[in-house]
């Protein structure tokens, strides 16, 4: 039963940070930073143990602010946790004469990954019981399985601290023995030639984190005589490892926000040297597939939105490329699914994805349809090459996941599997919507909307309004069963395509960076009075989210437009913008200068200080916030929200709530189980319907 309570916070101490100035001066430009020693315990500093004492403060404080909703927060909890399907298992895919998947068991937190050979009648093979090797840490991720070419070795990576360091390890599938070659802060993947011996893998700098060189490794040798066969001069650029689909050659892809370069090898003989496919060009990206007789090129090279190109297998500079299919000005070509007979290419236009299907024989093409106002489609588990069956995701804000087989050659789909929601989901009892705001410059901004029927678009639902807006990543309208705990108790969901994602083409994202950014916060701010102009809702029901570069948009808005919006959660948020881009100590710093502009640059330091949330709080009234962090977190580190909070506890009048959560254990992703996470969202909205004083009555329930 749900009833809408007077709400009522507890008038309780509020923490209190030190203050002990810190002078930045930048281009004779002097700022004084009151919080800046909360770095301490990530530079082990020697105030570290004092900025253990405030994160476990404001943790106190969180949960005694929030303690009337701690049953609400088990019930939500058990409530989230009872429509996942305990007992499953993926859709499984073939490749090299085994059917490979993954299956999950009831009560346990990870899975298994499994293999039978030649038919899904076969024995079943446990390659790795991921739920054994988690027992005893608070944390356990394992990824990048990756079989040799001879079916009998699996490499694999574990990290056990949440920071995205990652040791590979190798499995003997035939003994069930771990190699005593242990590879240690790396990015993951490994990759084997084919020669069932040699493996290449992505090294990452322990202090900076970022990846710097791909390394080849013999089985059985010491990992310390490894042989760097890449070192990355750029520290812009990102690099990673990786293997064609026909199994012919190995890749080196390194590429940055502006411009990319591959090198190759012949995957039969991995002790030889890389060569380069085509050296890197300012403001030019490319990606390669290979088909059995040339290599199919797409790059931004004289297209914004991206071309296919195609050239010989030996001929590989830019000089001998030739068009394969041209620019569309209104297209953005994201993504190539090749096949021996055809090619699967994402695309996107007015926002949405979709998928073409090129015969290479008869160079005819087709699309599919989906039949949805908004969704989401990409290319799934495609690894066997000599095929005309395409695997896809499907999804949307009221469709649940869904794996599609599509033959390419008879123009047939199946659904394999979809996902199954416990205890019921009826997909009709839910209205989608896709409208388009105007934002103050006059661009058109599309918002995927998704609310319960019956729910009254008068003004007085409440709404939550989410976005990211970087990195040119785009906002997918996709399905959430978790959701559904916030559409049954009546609130409007709005997921804003706003610039600086790639929704709209590759233009989208480049009006949204740099000295563009401020367009990313103001078009979610006049997404949001859209839909008060549209009577979706009113300000004080309306609601912020955003994670990451999504926090720095939360943190950005709850500066720009605080009265717009009556609360706002900003997870693991990015709002020390300036400071951070300063210090390339910091993890990850020097990668993202392509994002927001090198502070060392004087327009771009005053730019980045004009928006970074951070350095323009004032003293006004600020919407009742939730943040939350992760001490081990790699992406953003934990004291740019430590920092926020603090400095908006000293300047902010009112008495709006501000609540700060540090996870102690985990990091940007937070938890790692499979149910764990939902305690994280447990508390995300019971701070959303403890506003709405959408509490139940337990005293009266009882």
């Amino acid at each position: 039963m749900q009833h809408h309570k007077k709400i009522y916070w507890p008038n309780l101490m509020v923490p209190k940070a030190a203050v002990y100035p810190h002078i930045r001066k930048v281009h004779n430009d002097t700022v004084q930073d009151d919080y800046y020693w909360m770095i301490d315990y990530f530079k082990k500093g020697e105030k570290a143990q004092e900025v253990i004492d405030y994160l476990e403060e404001e943790n106190s404080y969180t949960n005694l602010m929030l303690e009337d909703t701690a049953h609400l927060q088990e019930d939500l909890f058990h409530e989230l946790k009872s429509r996942i399907k305990e007992k499953d298992e993926s859709v499984p895919y073939y490749k090299n004469g085994y059917y490979y998947y993954s299956r999950t068991e009831e009560r346990k937190q990870y899975f298994k990954f499994c293999r039978k050979k030649g038919t899904l009648d076969a024995e079943e093979q446990v390659l790795l019981d991921v739920d054994q090797l988690a027992q005893g840490h608070a944390y356990y991720t394992a990824k990048g399985f990756s079989v040799s070419p001879d079916n009998r070795l699996l490499a694999f990576s574990v990290d056990t601290v949440s920071r995205r360091e990652y040791t590979i390890y190798v499995k003997d599938l035939e003994t069930g023995a771990i190699f005593p070659d242990q590879i240690r802060n790396t990015e993951g993947a490994a990759i084997w030639g084919n020669d069932n011996l040699t493996l290449f893998y992505t090294a990452k700098n322990p202090i900076t984190l970022l990846s710097e060189k791909i390394m080849r490794h013999t089985l059985g040798s010491d990992p310390a005589s490894d042989v760097a066969v890449y070192e990355e001069k750029d520290n812009t650029n990102y690099i990673a490892v990786g293997k064609s689909k026909n199994g012919k050659y190995i890749f080196i892809n390194s590429e940055g926000t502006l411009s990319s370069e591959i090198w190759l090898l012949n995957a039969d003989f991995p002790q030889s040297a890389f060569r380069v496919f085509q050296p890197r060009i300012h403001d030019v990206l490319y990606s390669v597939v290979v088909l059995e007789d040339r290599f199919l090129i797409l790059t931004n090279d004289g297209a914004i939105n991206f071309r296919i190109m195609q050239c010989p297998l030996d001929r590989t500079e830019r000089i001998h490329w030739q068009i394969f299919l041209d620019h569309r000005p209104d297209v953005l070509i994201s993504d190539i699914e090749e096949f021996k007979d055809f090619l699967a290419i994402a695309e996107r236009k007015n926002g949405l994805t979709q998928l073409a299907i090129y015969n290479l024989n008869s160079h005819q093409q087709h699309y599919l349809d989906f039949g949805e106002v908004a969704y989401t489609v990409y290319p799934g588990i495609n690894v066997e090459y000599n095929s005309d069956k395409l695997r896809y995701g499907y999804t949307s804000l009221v469709t649940p996941n869904s794996v599609y087989e599509y033959d390419m050659a008879e123009q047939r789909k199946v659904l394999l599997k979809q996902q199954e929601v416990l205890g019921g989901y009826d997909q009709a009892a839910y209205i989608t919507e896709r409208i388009f705001a105007i934002a103050r410059d006059g661009v058109r901004v599309p918002i995927s909307i998704v609310y319960k029927k019956g729910t009254k678009l008068d003004g007085t639902a409440p709404l939550l309004q989410y976005a990211y807006g970087s990195y040119g990543a785009s906002m997918d309208p996709t399905f959430s069963s978790n959701r559904l705990s916030l559409l049954d108790r009546g609130f409007i969901y709005a997921l804003a395509h706003i610039r600086g994602g790639e929704e709209m083409g590759r233009q989208w994202y480049e009006e949204g960076k740099m000295m563009h950014k401020m367009n990313t916060f103001y078009d979610f701010v006049d997404c949001g009075q859209y839909l008060i102009d549209q009577h979706y809702c009113i300000s004080e029901h309306l609601y912020a989210q955003g994670g990451s570069a999504g926090g720095l948009l939360m943190g950005a808005v709850a500066n720009i437009a605080p009265e717009q919006y009556h609360g706002i959660i900003a997870q693991v948020p990015f709002v020390d913008v300036v400071n951070t881009m300063l210090d390339d100590t910091i993890p990850l710093t020097t990668n993202e200068y392509d994002e927001w502009g090198n502070p060392n640059d004087e327009e771009a330091y005053f730019y980045m200080k004009s928006y970074s949330p951070y350095e323009n709080i004032e003293p006004k009234e600020y919407p009742n916030l939730l943040v939350t962090t992760g001490l081990h977190d790699s992406q953003v580190q934990y004291f740019e929200p430590a920092k926020w909070v603090a400095k908006l506890r000293a300047t902010k009048i009112g008495d709006a709530v501000l609540l700060l959560k540090t996870d102690m254990d985990y990091g940007h992703g937070g938890a790692s189980g499979r149910f764990d996470y939902l305690k994280e969202i447990a508390l995300e909205y019971a701070f959303l319907f403890k506003l709405e004083g959408i509490i139940p009555d337990y005293a009266n329930e009882q």
